[in-house]
């Protein structure tokens, strides 16, 4: 039976249908919901077989671990906060001050209540406290944290509303929460507090400057370490998104890299070109590039806003990418953006979506 779907105010969510939805969760069953960043896939974190419906309904690799999802303060057996040093601690409360409601995922040492299928077998858990008001009134009417993943299929451009949601899992779960678009677009930054230093292990809603200024005004070490490995199914990973394929559209993505936009618009228009003779070809642009890269054959245009509006540009990302596998491209060429801010999620989605397959010109 198809996912019911109901729609939920993002403001003011309404009690009724919150408490169906946290009933549903407490008897084990998958709910996806909206937060700030992107659509999560919910379960009861302290239930494991409940847990294991999600690895089942997304295809996902149990190598892979699924972030917590708590309101503050963060439920006895979580977190073991005794396996962290005094710095890190102290780190950990700063940045929850600053950061939490919001898109930032800390990975701390895994609490007892915790199964291990949630952390992939691994000590430490990444935990979330997300800002979005249905999100929080779900988590707080369940009870208990709810472990979530993005709600899509493994691997593929995540969800930004709940048609997207639909699209990918209406078979696979029992209810989705709809409340319109979300908010960022991408998905949280996770931090590791278990290293020394930190360690950056994706880019996400929070930028990395505001990561080292938060701990900076703390009067902490604000080193990260930024890891760029890009893992395989077969290890056991401290983090989601970490795998060289992933967020990725059906159609076939190379992602174009260039400090020339004179350049990057010439090879893109070129290439277009070349491959619409055969195939439907999407372009993902910027506004500035889209007079330069208008009106050719064959070629469908998705533009996500302007360079100097990144937060747009993240915001409009993924729906974008949907946007264009409906169009039936058979491969996509898309511009990169400035690593700043926000635009190193940016980037990292593009080339994960790309599965490594950039041209540098």
């Amino acid at each position: 039976m198809p996912a019911q779907v109901l729609k939920v105010s993002p403001e003011r969510p309404e009690p009724a249908l919150i408490a169906y939805a946290a009933e549903l969760i407490r008897s084990g069953q998958l709910v996806a919901f909206p937060t700030e960043t992107v659509y999560g896939l919910g379960a009861n974190a302290f239930d494991e077989t409940a847990v294991a419906r999600i690895f089942t309904a997304k295809g996902r690799p149990s190598t892979d671990p699924v972030i917590v999802h708590c309101v503050t303060p963060l439920p006895e057996g979580v977190v073991d906060w005794s396996e962290l040093s005094e710095t890190a601690r102290r780190s950990a409360q700063a940045l929850m001050s600053a950061h939490m409601p919001g898109a930032l995922t800390l990975v701390l040492p895994r609490g007892k209540r915790i199964p291990p299928i949630v952390t992939a077998g691994l000590p430490s858990v990444g935990v979330r406290v997300p800002a979005h008001p249905v999100a929080q009134a779900l988590i707080t009417a369940a009870g208990v944290p709810i472990a979530a993943p993005s709600a899509n299929r493994f691997s593929h451009t995540s969800p930004t509303t709940a048609e997207h949601v639909h699209a990918d899992l209406a078979e696979q779960i029992a209810l989705i929460l709809d409340s319109g678009e979300t908010d960022i677009g991408v998905e949280s930054s996770i931090l590791d507090l278990c290293s020394t230093p930190p360690r950056l292990l994706r880019h996400g809603g929070v930028p990395l400057e505001a990561l080292r200024a938060c701990l900076a005004a703390a009067g902490l070490p604000d080193t990260i370490e930024v890891v760029k490995r890009y893992a395989t199914q077969a290890e056991a990973l401290p983090a989601p998104g970490m795998l060289l394929k992933h967020y990725a559209p059906r159609a076939t993505l190379t992602l174009y890299e260039s400090d020339d936009d004179t350049l990057l618009r010439a090879a893109l228009h070129a290439e277009a070109r070349r491959l619409a003779v055969t195939k439907r070809v999407g372009l993902l642009i910027a506004a500035e590039d889209a007079p330069f890269l208008d009106n050719l054959p064959n070629t469908c245009v998705e533009v996500v806003g302007s360079l100097h509006d990144l937060v747009g540009v993240a915001h409009n990302l993924f729906a974008a990418l949907r946007n264009l596998d409906a169009r039936k491209v058979a491969h996509i060429l898309a511009r990169s953006f400035p690593e700043v801010g926000i635009g190193a999620a940016i980037h990292d989605r593009l080339l994960r979506a790309a599965a490594g397959r950039v041209v540098r010109l």
